[in-house]
């Protein structure tokens, strides 16, 4: 028998299962709380957010205060519990109170609680800091030995403990965490982040006009042509060459010659003077890197050349901002002048059309691994020159060559069907 009251021992006890319950609910407060909104919080001047993220900074040490007070609590309450039941049915019911002691520790002190931080880690974690961190400077001796014996015994199974010190997020995380951002951010900003991060998978070659494409200025033409041309032109800078654009001599821009024609000094020797350096671009250069370049060189456009020095495209600051942001033109079909909706749902779709833009464009999943054009698609899936009248599934895209033109396909009738298996080409 005992010479503590009853009411002692039940006050007592309560008092241990609820601070069992709070350190059970400490632990997983403060190991699900949200990084990097945690970081954010203490920058901006949150102080028990500063407190939690120093806490979590030796996570092993954090560790060592809960469980020294939480063990601490359950031991002292299996001794009041064992006193209590001796107390008031002798020791018969020992084995009873052990038993009830168990259920209660389980669901008052173990499950609720967790399950509660779990749910709402912040508003246990931040003010949890304000009691963990006196206890653990209080009993700092007692967790150091208990975390240099356990360290050692993970040292000697072969664990790091100096491995995850530091949270490193990659590419495919960020752009989980901006999709399941929801309502925090609006879907066209959510469109434009990921966007961003994807621009270091795209490269020059997948966004540039192809070489057959551009348009420009050749010196050799008579003047009359060339101030046609300058006049007509819907670009605002031209790539100038001589006779053909692998002797490019450099790029205009069509205000300075707007500028010589309204002063009257426009001729050949002056237009000649105005031309700027042309710039050059790898072929394999990503848009992330290139975007950078532009800044760097006060560029907006340049003539993209491959391992041999052949120009093979250009691109402009406007196609890599387009790949963020959309389209900066608004027309039928996007900026796709090669695409022409029928009245049958189907699309005439010139060869040389690039297969990002008619994915964006039109909402389409053509596969753009291996090739960038609609005829480079074609051919690579047949592994053959096609002829008119060949019919295939693409991806779940029903492809009809209508015309070709020596080794390429001119134009193509694609209609979009439910998707399937690829099937063989028929003639």
């Amino acid at each position: 028998m005992t010479d503590i009251p009853v009411g002692v021992l039940i006050g007592a006890l309560i008092f241990l299962i609820f601070l069992s319950a709070f350190f059970s609910a400490a632990e997983i407060g403060m190991m699900t709380l949200n990084r990097y909104r945690m970081r954010h919080q203490a920058a901006s001047g949150r102080r028990s957010a500063r407190i939690a993220g120093k806490l979590l900074e030796r996570p092993d040490r954090l560790l060592g205060v809960i469980l020294l007070g939480n063990n601490f609590a359950n031991i002292a309450a299996s001794s009041v519990t064992t006193l209590l039941a001796i107390e008031l049915y002798g020791e018969r019911g020992v084995g009873i109170a052990a038993g009830l002691l168990v259920l209660v520790i389980l669901i008052f002190a173990e499950v609720a609680p967790k399950t509660l931080a779990a749910l709402h880690p912040e508003s246990i974690a931040y003010p949890a800091g304000y009691v963990l961190r006196p206890l653990l400077r209080l009993f700092y001796p007692i967790i150091w030995l208990v975390n240099a014996i356990a360290n050692r015994l993970l040292r000697l199974f072969g664990v790091s403990l100096e491995s995850n010190t530091s949270e490193h997020i990659s590419t495919e995380e960020l752009k989980a965490i901006v999709m399941e951002a929801g309502a925090f951010i609006p879907e066209a900003h959510q469109d434009m982040l990921l966007a961003i991060l994807e621009l270091e998978k795209i490269t020059i070659e997948d966004v540039m006009v192809p070489r057959g494409k551009i348009e420009g200025i050749d010196l050799d033409a008579d003047w009359d042509s060339v101030l046609d041309q300058l006049t007509s032109s819907r670009y605002t800078r031209l790539p100038v060459f001589r006779g053909n654009l692998d002797n490019v001599v450099g790029m205009i821009h069509v205000r300075k010659v707007l500028n010589l024609m309204r002063k009257g000094k426009l001729d050949r020797d002056s237009f000649q003077q105005i031309i700027a350096e042309p710039y050059f671009i790898p072929q394999g250069a990503s848009l992330n890197k290139q975007l950078l370049n532009f800044k760097k060189t006060r560029r907006r456009v340049g003539l993209v050349v491959d391992e041999y020095g052949d120009i093979q495209g250009l691109v402009t600051l406007d196609e890599i901002l387009e790949e963020i942001v959309g389209d900066f033109t608004t027309k039928t079909i996007g900026k796709l002048e090669d695409v022409h909706p029928q009245e049958d749902g189907s699309y005439l779709v010139k060869g040389t059309v690039s297969l990002r833009d008619l994915n964006r464009t039109l909402g389409w999943e053509l596969p753009t691994e291996e090739s960038r054009t609609l005829n480079g698609l074609i051919v690579e899936y047949l592994e053959d020159i096609p002829e008119a009248g060949t019919s295939l599934m693409l991806n779940g895209y029903l492809v009809e060559i209508l015309r070709t033109r020596g080794t390429a396909v001119e134009i193509a009738r694609i209609r979009p069907v439910d998707q399937g298996p690829a099937s063989k080409p028929e003639s």
